[in-house]
């Protein structure tokens, strides 16, 4: 599969030159393997499927946020995890319907709250006020009562923090859930869910980029745990379904998917074998995972120079698409291809160059001192594992257009297609997000 998925993205970089997608118009954009993106969702469900045991897989919406990525993870049987109304916007338009729809956002407003409930989209209140806004909202106050919504609660188990503090979601102050180590929070949480025989679902998620999955399988197991407590003390299986988050890492180093959503899985059933018994249903919120590997960000260099013996690439990919890397390039390094004028990969002695972008400050950079055949003007970069977050997580430093996001998909015999998934953003457009379709501000 690794080696499918490079030859694909070898023929699609070559003809996106070819058909123009990247050239002086545009001279950046974002390629997306549909193909891989399916075998990544084949390969997700393979891992959970259990017999016996419901498993719902959604896709955090945060991660590629784009309607037909959306659609095509729908046709393969993926919901969506949605943490704002514009998300939940997006997967409305997407087709995702609300069965397979979860809410976890750590600032809901009532009227979000509201629409989530009326729709029948699973929701995940975050601490104590929202739980109390909820039972206003669904008329049991004080908690008792019936109600067809489908409710949980977030928890933090407070296990720790991988490499990256602010991926880091269960460490002692996380902003995220109802913190069970804190004191009284436990105690807390089981009187919630005596109160409301209603609240059936417990979330946690633990998982991001740089925590190992001992720790993420540590945060589901604490989860399970509680759930087990909370069922023992209603005499019944009152929580059915355990949604355990996402946040698998992704290995940004080589195109090896390592590691797979088989090896966490099986890191699962050795820690929480009780999740797997049949008892409850699962929900899993993963997004980097199914998507990172599966696109690739193609620029043109504009110029080559040199400042102090170091050549520098100029390139029309930077801080505004690959934010991440370049404001925190020790927690998200990316690879870089170097390509000729027609999209293929570059050979030759290995040349110290920086990789920059097109924004204004001297940071911009998204590869540093990096070994590579010498890039010269009209030759291209690819920068690999960008399906994720790169395409949704635009900056808008000195009003860069997003580029257009294109779906590819290849024949045996080579021939590329694409569609578009997100059109490039004109002047035009640009100027009516900045309010150029306003009057003037007068002086008073």
């Amino acid at each position: 599969m690794t080696e499918d998925l490079a030859v694909r993205r070898g023929h699609a970089l070559r003809a996106a030159v070819e058909q123009g997608l990247v050239g002086e118009a545009e001279p950046v954009a974002g390629l997306l393997d549909a193909a891989g993106i399916a075998q990544s969702a084949t390969a997700l469900h393979a891992a959970f499927a259990t017999p016996g045991v419901a498993v719902t897989h959604t896709f955090a919406v945060k991660a590629a946020a784009l309607v037909p990525v959306l659609g095509l993870l729908g046709e393969c049987g993926i919901g969506a995890e949605v943490a704002s109304p514009g998300e939940l916007a997006l997967a409305r338009a997407a087709g995702i319907p609300a069965a397979m729809t979860v809410l976890d956002s750590p600032a809901k407003t009532v009227a979000e709250l509201r629409e989530a409930l009326a729709l029948g989209i699973a929701v995940n209140a975050d601490n104590p006020q929202e739980l109390a806004r909820i039972d206003e909202l669904v008329g049991v106050r004080g908690g008792a009562g019936t109600v067809s919504a489908t409710v949980g609660l977030r928890v933090n188990p407070q296990v720790g923090g991988g490499s990256i503090d602010a991926m880091s979601t269960a460490t002692a102050t996380s902003k995220f859930g109802v913190a069970l180590r804190d004191p009284g929070a436990e105690e807390w949480v089981l009187r919630a869910y005596a109160e409301r025989p209603w609240l059936t679902r417990l979330h946690t998620h633990t998982g991001s980029q740089g925590v190992p999955l001992e720790l993420m399988a540590a945060g589901v197991r604490a989860a399970y745990e509680l759930a087990e407590r909370i069922n023992a003390e209603a005499g019944r299986q009152q929580v059915d379904v355990l949604d355990i988050g996402g946040g698998l890492p992704v290995d940004f180093g080589s195109d090896e998917t390592s590691p797979s959503f088989a090896d966490y899985a099986r890191v699962l059933r050795a820690e929480v074998p009780g999740l797997f018994d049949g008892r409850y249903g699962i929900v899993t919120e993963f997004g980097r995972s199914l998507l990172a590997k599966n696109g690739s960000v193609l620029a043109r260099v504009e110029y080559a120079k040199s400042a102090g013996g170091r050549a520098i690439a100029v390139t029309h990919a930077g801080a505004q698409i690959a934010t991440r890397t370049v404001f925190v390039p020790d927690a998200w390094p990316l690879r870089v291809l170097a390509l000729d004028a027609k999209g293929r990969e570059k050979t030759g002695d290995p040349v110290v160059q920086d990789v920059a972008g097109p924004c204004c400050f001297a940071g911009d950079l998204v590869a540093q001192a990096r070994p590579l055949p010498l890039l010269e003007p009209g030759d291209h970069v690819a920068l690999l594992d960008t399906g994720a977050y790169y395409f949704s997580n635009h900056f808008a430093y000195n009003s860069l257009p997003r580029p257009g996001v294109y779906a590819y998909t290849v024949v045996p015999d080579g021939t590329v297609t694409f569609a578009p998934v997100r059109t490039p953003q004109s002047a035009q457009d640009l100027i009516a997000e900045s309010g150029g379709g306003l009057p003037p501000l007068r002086r008073a």
